[in-house]
């Protein structure tokens, strides 16, 4: 552990004095690999927890426990539009720094919003506190004004229920793609073209099919995030009349949701095999396996095709394995209406998706974080310093040194181990629910808590192994 230790110290304490790379918040630019014996002990212990919580869980106790929600106080004011309106025109502010700042990405407010605040940061808060991204998206306050000015609510026209969130799979897929294989996925001024791209295809569809119909089916990140806030403490809610701050348990939300349908489903699962294929991409198992000498990486544009087929492959394996657990499991419980049960059980690795982002992303955020505070307060590089953090000296040393690392360390193997085991538990309630047996759920449970056990592994893994480019 040592070697290991001292060897990832010493790749950190390197990379840190690399200047900026044409790379995005989730490339491992400060290397801190997870330790082997962490890596063992995390997959043991996930395989224990597992068969503790199929056989002894309390299903009616936790089950009631679960359906309870606690009214904290009242939200007197919605200022939903106007917070949404204010998040648009910061956008169209990291926009135009985009254009006309400077290039390096670790400079350059928008990459560092984007990959590390956004996609890092607020998928984070999403999971655990709540669903701030209804307040802060860039569409909501725009759209109320057009509506207001007497654009229909609902839409000039009415989307097709045929095609279920399948268009939001797909502009999924184009985000993981852009991020994970394009070339230069944090260049500003080529970020700068996507993003306003992608918001105005956005506007235009909400105000053609109303907002509501197009963030339900087409909007990835609404969709996304709204998934990922189903398992956190807080939601605002209308009780007796009155807006309400309400606070539960982790997946009390999960209790009356609808299953999802095959596109939901498929959703969701790509969301999380892309994060994972965003880690194996890295390692040298998977250079080897591409044949590229993982001491002498080539660069993106030479992996394109490898790692565009890599993001399908891990999808489908992910997703087939999933279904077919689902099957099997319905198959020992004596159901035969699998397809519904995939659909509900989806919402249970929800968990296992929150967990791996924070712990495949941690370190990267640690310092890029630091670097968008720096960023913000002099966007254009005009020796400005608005918030007064212009001159923020970034700490590397936030990530180096053995404390640093043993938190680190127990932080990711905590996370993915704890999202393991709620993922089990809430899967196993599910199951009950569905089957309203506690012996059928648990029979219904047992190749679906293999394939979990399997994924968490396989994350802790990822964690550990020795990567490049």
């Amino acid at each position: 552990m040592k070697v290991v230790a001292r060897s990832a110290l010493a790749g950190a304490a390197l990379c840190s004095s690399v200047g900026g790379a044409w790379a995005h918040a989730s490339e491992r630019g400060y290397v801190l690999l997870l330790p082997t014996d962490y890596y063992l002990f995390g997959g043991m212990l996930a395989v224990a927890l597992s068969f503790l919580v199929l056989v002894f869980l309390p299903v009616e106790g936790f089950e009631r426990l679960l359906a309870r929600g606690w009214a904290l106080f009242s939200v007197p004011l919605d200022g939903r539009a106007a917070i949404s309106f204010a998040s648009f025109l910061i956008l169209a502010g990291l926009v135009f720094a985009g254009f006309s700042g400077s290039r390096d990405p670790l400079s350059n407010p928008l990459p560092l919003v984007v990959w590390t605040l956004l996609w890092v940061g607020v998928t984070i808060v999403q999971g655990v506190i709540g669903n701030v991204w209804a307040w802060i998206n860039p569409w909501y306050g725009p759209w109320r004004l057009l509506v207001r000015l007497g654009v229909p609510e609902t839409g000039i026209w009415r989307m097709p229920g045929v095609l279920g969130r399948w268009p939001a799979f797909f502009t999924l897929c184009g985000f993981a793609w852009f991020e994970l294989v394009y070339l230069a996925p944090a260049d500003p001024e080529r970020l700068a073209v996507a993003v306003s791209i992608y918001w105005v295809f956005t506007f235009a569809g909400m105000v053609l099919f109303g907002h509501a119909a197009w963030s339900r089916r087409v909007e990835f990140l609404t969709l996304f995030f709204g998934m990922l806030s189903r398992l956190s403490f807080l939601a605002v809610s209308e009780r007796e009349g009155r807006r309400k701050l309400v606070f539960g348990l982790p997946g009390y939300k999960l209790g009356g949701v609808a299953a999802l349908s095959i596109s939901g489903i498929a959703f969701l699962l790509f969301a999380l095999s892309s994060v994972s294929f965003d880690g194996l991409k890295h390692t040298f198992f998977w250079l080897d396996l591409i044949g590229i000498n993982p001491l002498e990486f080539p660069g993106r544009s030479a992996v394109v095709g490898a790692s565009s087929l890599g993001l399908i492959v891990m999808f489908g394996l992910l997703f087939s394995a999933f279904l077919a657990a689902v099957w099997l499991g319905c198959r020992l419980a004596g159901e035969d209406d699998w397809l519904e049960l995939a659909g509900h059980l989806a919402w249970s690795i929800i968990p296992i998706a929150l967990a791996y982002h924070f712990s495949h992303y941690l370190v990267g955020f640690t310092i890029n974080s630091q670097y968008a505070l720096a960023a913000l307060s002099d966007p254009l590089m005009r020796g400005w310093n608005l918030f007064g953090t212009a001159g923020l000296h970034v700490q590397a040393g936030a990530t180096l040194g053995a404390q640093s690392a043993w938190i680190i360390w127990n932080a990711q193997a905590f996370a993915i181990i704890g999202g393991h085991v709620l993922a089990v538990v809430l899967s196993h309630l599910i199951a009950y629910r569905h089957f309203g047996s506690a012996q059928r759920a648990t029979m219904s449970q047992i190749p679906f808590a293999v394939l979990m056990v399997g994924y968490t592994v396989f994350g802790l893994w990822l964690l550990s192994a020795p990567t490049a480019g």
